[in-house]
């Protein structure tokens, strides 16, 4: 067969959206596996259960290869979904920017032989993972250049992004949860104790100024008023693969959200219009489905379903440009090299997922490898008094 174009993907990807969004047979009936078994209680009994107390219920699970809907209660029901937002922010970056994209922080100055003249300028790009480490190594490439001395001072310019810190919908959120979102950003805005600090700037200024120093590059501190446009080189971040890997391994809130202002050249409103349009063009799945205002899941704004998730799961599942590298971010349960909640030994890396947690949400979607070799989709969103165990329940029922 021969290939047109590179976007030979988005048949399939539309494809597979369409059966799982509709789901119809060639009469116009839901197509319905036979209902799922397994330990305890039935699947609607513990979705009915789960209603009784209070908890509002979207679940489902599909076959991966076809995906034929094998068992669910409310799929279409959008919930908060905390963190398995992720999941549509990170797929969406890797496919817009491509798994090796990398974001350059710009290292500006009038460099004359040992000497910049004049102040050097640190300009951030939305780096996620500038931490002290990294910082050590953009001064050992100065010094490659030779440089060692700068007349001036060490100036940051955070003009990338505009001035909105905290993204919309966060408020009463867990307070170490939301670090402020800034271009130029040094490990991850918090402290030697892990702390949020109050002033980011002040930080980044203390770190590079103490480590270009330590490397042996001299500040003289002579004031100029004068801003130089030559730029002496570009530090560029780790990989977009790299960083999705600690982003959903982790759930790093404040990774995710620097490259979505990134997306968005350095605006929320933008980056979320950015992920939205990918997903409409790509699995017709419109603002109405993908109700996101951030990329972590820490709004209250956001709004997904099971349906949803599971059609992105399995587009990305199917997606032989980035689907590897979106997949091996997943949380393998059972098979990190750090403990999980998650005790169950028959679901040892046999789940790969997306787990999401805020006050009154319980949240998980992921792929299921079944003891028969069968691949099956799913998610599950609670919103209410539930609780992690009863999430997990039924996915050791779907998975044995």
């Amino acid at each position: 067969m021969k290939l047109r174009s590179r976007n030979v993907l988005l048949p399939l990807a539309l494809a597979a959206a369409a059966v799982l969004t509709v789901g119809v047979h060639a009469r116009g009936r839901l197509a319905m596996a036979p209902p799922l078994r397994g330990p305890g209680e039935t699947f609607e009994a513990w979705a009915r259960r789960l209603e009784t107390k209070g908890v509002q219920v979207s679940a489902g699970v599909w076959d991966l290869p076809s995906g034929k809907l094998l068992e669910s209660h409310n799929p279409d029901l959008a919930l908060l979904p905390a963190s398995t937002t992720k999941i549509i922010s990170t797929y969406a970056m890797l496919r817009i920017w491509k798994p090796d994209y990398e974001l350059k922080t710009g290292i500006y100055g009038d460099l004359s032989g040992n000497v910049v003249r004049g102040d050097l300028i640190i300009k951030g790009s939305g780096d996620p993972y500038l931490t002290s480490e990294r910082i050590w190594m953009l001064a050992q490439d100065l010094k490659r250049m030779g440089l060692y001395r700068v007349t001036g001072r060490l100036r940051l310019d955070q003009s990338a992004f505009d001035a909105q810190r905290y993204g919309m919908g966060w408020e009463n959120t867990t307070a170490n949860t939301t670090p402020p979102i800034t271009a130029l950003a040094v490990n991850f805005n918090r402290d030697e104790t892990g702390r949020l600090v109050s002033d980011p700037d002040a930080l980044a200024y203390s770190m590079f100024q103490r480590i270009f120093m330590e490397s042996g590059i001299t500040f003289e501190g002579i004031q100029t008023t004068a801003t130089s446009k030559n730029k002496i080189m570009d530090f560029p971040s780790p990989p977009l693969r790299m960083l999705i890997q600690d982003i959903n391994k982790f759930s790093n809130n404040f990774m995710v959200e620097t490259l979505l202002k990134a997306l968005g050249e350095g605006s929320w409103p933008r980056g979320v219009a950015r992920v939205q349009a990918f997903y409409q063009a790509t699995y017709g799945l419109g603002p109405d489905k993908i109700r996101i205002t951030d990329a972590s899941g820490l709004s209250k704004d956001n709004r997904l379903s099971a349906r949803t998730l599971a059609v992105v799961l399995r587009g990305a599942w199917n997606d032989f440009e980035v689907g590897p590298e979106f997949q091996s971010s997943l949380k393998v349960i059972g098979g990190e090299p750090w403990k999980l909640r998650i005790k169950d030994p028959n679901l040892a890396r046999r789940v790969r997922c997306k787990t999401g947690h805020l006050s009154g949400v319980d949240t998980v979607s992921g792929v299921i490898h079944m003891p028969d070799g069968k691949m099956r989709v799913f998610a599950i969103l609670l919103n209410g008094p539930a609780n992690d165990q009863e999430v997990w329940e039924q996915v050791s029922r779907w998975a044995n």
